[in-house]
This record gives structure tokens, C-alpha cells and sequence, in this order.
């Protein structure tokens, strides 16, 4: 909402359309020459930098922009440092390709590739993490990536709600609301509870910023955590399962003057299609 809301996805309090965060704290990596030593085989440069070198090649399904990928890798820095790796934590990232989820350098690089395929990723700064300090990935760091694309699947894409000939209704705290489809005896949401929610966020020129459509899960959080934006939790609050609502957030329910990572813009209001799909005691 895993980056993918913002912080598991774009609802939530911190960002991660950026997929790889990171764990040390290494001096920025002057890179070419340490990374000649540490890839073999024929190199692909791209036109905007990337290297590429394919260890394995398979024969499944060609990754394209708007498929479900998954993906095993091994995230390191020229220096051989490993900053992240799922093999270690038994289970592929997933994501939706070419969406902006993921960095540049992996949206690319990934699109190469085919189910089967083995590769190794050299990610100059501009395509992965620039000038930001992540912590374990120093600013300006090429980055290395051996990866495995696991799968690919068609997606489902968001249809937005007929809100058309609906009341929009309004709280005290300036949050709107449309209730588009109601349930009849679906239990009552409060705080506390484990909420799933299918959702998609769009900016009120109708360009959309995230959806949990698309990977075919809703997305949990727990109610009146602080996980999510104010506004977001405080619709949720007013729903029960069954329910589908557009929810209209004010930027001071949402992300403010400030914005988030670029990609929601200062003082935005922001749109949510949300189905409230199940709820659960902690």
C-alpha cells in the first residue's frame, strides 16, 4: 500500500515505492573499476547506463511493463557488501513492472529479462538511490543485483468506482466520503481491529498513485495504529466489511504541505476507492 501504500504501500506513514532499503553505513563507493572484478560474461550497457549480464538464461514468459513480477536477488555494493537479499528470507519480492514501485535501474533491468532468467544488475546512482544516504546504501552508490525473475503474471487493472447521482458526505474533521455499495449485515470496523482493505489512490486528476489490485491481495493494517493517514483510518472507521466507499482525504489528513517521496505532491488531496474486505480481533 511493499513496498509496496506508502510504507507497505501508499496509506502508510513512510515510503516505499522504493523497494530496497538498507542496513550499514559504507563510504560512498567510487564504482567502476570494483565493479569490472565483480561481474563476468558479455555486458549489455543500456542507453540510460544500466549493465546487464545474464549468468542463466530461461525460456519462460517475457517480463513487460503493468505484469506482476516476481523476483529473487542479492542486493550488494562494489565493495562486495550485501545490503539485502530474499533468498535468506525465503520468499521472492513482488511487484508490478514499470510502475515506479521499484528503482529505476530495476524497472529497466527487469523488463529484459524472461521466467528462468538469471542476471546480474549494475545500477549507476541515477537509477538506483542518487544522492540520499539509506542508510547500509551510501549516496551516489552503484549498486550491484543478482537476480532471478521467478514469475510473471497478467494483472488485473482498477476500474474506478461510479460514484454518479451519489451523495458525498462530510465529517468534522473535513474527510469525504461516498458510500457506493453498502452492506447489509457486515460487522461494524473499530479500533484495534485488523483491517483488509482493497484500495486504489488517485490524485484528482484521475492519475493513479497505487492499488492492491493488481498484486490480487488486500492490504492489512491494524485500525488506529497510526499506520496509515489520518484520513484513510478515520474512513475506515465508518465502514463494514462488504462496504465500498470513496474516501476524498484533505491534504491535512493526508501528507500535508510537505507531500510524500516525490510522488505525492505538497498540499495534494487524495482519492481512495476502498472495499472493506474482512476484519479481524487482534
Amino acid at each position: 500500500m511493499k513496498t509496496t501504500m506508502i510504507k507497505s504501500s501508499m496509506l502508510l506513514a513512510g515510503l516505499t515505492l522504493i523497494a530496497f532499503l538498507s542496513c550499514s553505513n559504507d563510504k560512498t563507493a567510487n564504482a567502476d573499476s570494483k565493479t569490472t572484478d565483480m561481474i563476468q560474461g558479455d555486458t549489455t550497457t543500456t542507453a540510460s547506463g544500466l549493465k546487464i549480464v545474464f549468468t542463466k538464461k530461461g525460456d519462460g514468459k517475457q517480463a513487460v511493463a503493468g505484469n506482476m513480477v516476481k523476483v529473487h536477488y542479492v542486493g550488494k555494493l562494489t565493495n562486495g557488501t550485501e545490503f539485502d537479499n530474499s533468498i535468506k528470507r525465503g520468499e521472492p519480492i513482488e511487484f508490478p513492472l514499470g510502475q515506479g514501485r521499484v528503482i529505476k535501474g530495476w524497472d529497466e533491468g527487469i523488463a529484459m529479462m524472461k521466467v528462468g532468467d538469471k542476471a546480474t544488475l549494475v545500477i549507476p546512482p541515477d537509477l538506483g538511490y542518487g544522492p540520499k544516504d539509506m542508510g547500509s546504501i551510501p549516496p551516489n552508490s552503484t549498486l550491484i543485483f543478482d537476480v532471478e525473475l521467478v514469475d510473471v503474471r497478467e494483472v488485473a487493472k482498477p476500474v474506478p468506482y461510479n460514484t454518479e447521482g451519489k451523495e458525498i458526505k462530510k465529517t468534522p474533521s473535513g474527510l469525504q466520503y461516498v458510500i457506493v455499495e453498502e452492506s447489509k449485515d457486515g460487522e461494524q470496523a473499530y479500533a484495534n481491529m485488523i483491517a483488509e482493505v482493497n484500495y486504489t489512490l488517485y490524485l484528482e486528476d484521475g492519475t493513479i498513485l497505487d492499488s492492491s489490485i493488481p498484486g490480487g491481495k488486500p492490504m492489512p493494517f491494524q485500525i488506529g495504529s497510526g499506520g496509515v493517514i489520518k484520513g484513510f483510518d478515520e474512513g475506515v472507521r465508518l465502514m463494514s466489511v462488504g462496504d465500498k466507499y470513496r474516501l476524498i482525504i484533505p491534504p491535512n489528513l493526508a501528507y500535508g504541505d510537505q507531500g510524500a517521496g516525490g510522488v505525492v505532491p505538497p498540499n495534494a488531496t487524495l482519492i481512495f476507492d476502498i472495499e472493506l474486505v474482512s476484519l479481524k480481533r487482534p
